[in-house]
């Protein structure tokens, strides 16, 4: 159908060795995950953060992420630049293949890329992986302290442990983080307000008792018309009684002050 000068224009674009798509077509992880379909070995399925976006987890990996796949033991295969090769044992039930493309399964992709980082960042990922649906917590949970002795086995299961699922992103997953290992109360994450006229707000993070509020400042209050409605929130938050602690990027680069705010509050 194309010739190789054909190939060659300006109307198509080199993804991979023999591999070319529509130069029209933006340049996507999934549209390099969808060509390495093509000429990675039948044995062959995608994993980690790879299989992540393939199932449906949105803005972790982007064009200049390497595409991961998992291969079994033994397998000899050596892609050039942008694929990250890595063996590893699959039982059937941990393989899905959907539209073609053959990936790990939920809860194994969540299990894999939590056995690997730091414990903050598994929290983060793993937060953000349930608050969005792509894995079940409490599935992780089980499978992570069902994981034998062995590699990555005990972070996966300190990971599991401390995530809750509830955070909407991840600098609400290191704030949460921050207040516990600070030995402050435990806030209750995504907590309703109700007042005499029934629901006045939802909010990052509560102390009821103490009717102290902390939310977290995030780019998206910048969007239109956010301003306007987040004051009217805090209008109606403060008219029934309760006090906002605003928290920004910048307050996480300076943690203790921000503990410090925060003990205040609770004190008050």
């Amino acid at each position: 159908m194309l010739t190789e000068d054909q190939l060659r224009s300006k109307a198509w674009r080199r993804i991979r060795q023999g591999v070319y798509a529509d130069a029209s077509l933006p340049l996507t992880h999934d549209l390099l995950t969808r060509a390495v379909a093509l000429v990675m070995p039948p044995s062959a399925v995608f994993g980690g953060l790879t299989a992540a976006m393939l199932w449906g987890a949105a803005g972790l990996v982007g064009a200049e992420d390497p595409v991961e796949v998992v291969v079994p033991p033994g397998s000899r295969w050596s892609p050039r630049s942008g694929v990250r090769v890595r063996e590893a044992v699959l039982d059937p039930r941990d393989v899905v293949e959907r539209q073609g493309l053959r990936r790990t399964g939920r809860t194994r992709t969540g299990l894999d890329l939590i056995r690997r980082g730091t414990v903050d960042e598994g929290v983060v990922l793993l937060d953000q992986l349930a608050s969005t649906r792509v894995v079940r917590l409490d599935e992780v949970r089980e499978a992570a302290f069902e994981l034998p002795r062995g590699r990555g086995s005990r972070l996966a299961r300190e990971v599991a442990f401390q995530a809750d699922g509830l955070a909407e992103s991840p600098q609400e997953t290191r704030v949460r983080l921050l207040i516990g290992r600070a030995g402050l109360p435990a806030p209750k994450a995504q907590h309703r307000v109700f007042g005499d006229d029934g629901f006045i707000a939802r909010v990052d993070f509560a102390w009821p008792e103490q009717r102290l509020a902390l939310e977290y400042d995030g780019l998206w209050h910048a969007e239109p018309g956010q301003f306007a409605r987040d004051r009217q929130r805090l209008n109606r938050l403060l008219a029934a009684g309760w006090r906002v602690i605003f928290v920004t990027a910048a307050d996480l680069y300076r943690p203790e002050r921000l503990v410090v705010r925060i003990a205040a509050a609770l004190s008050a």
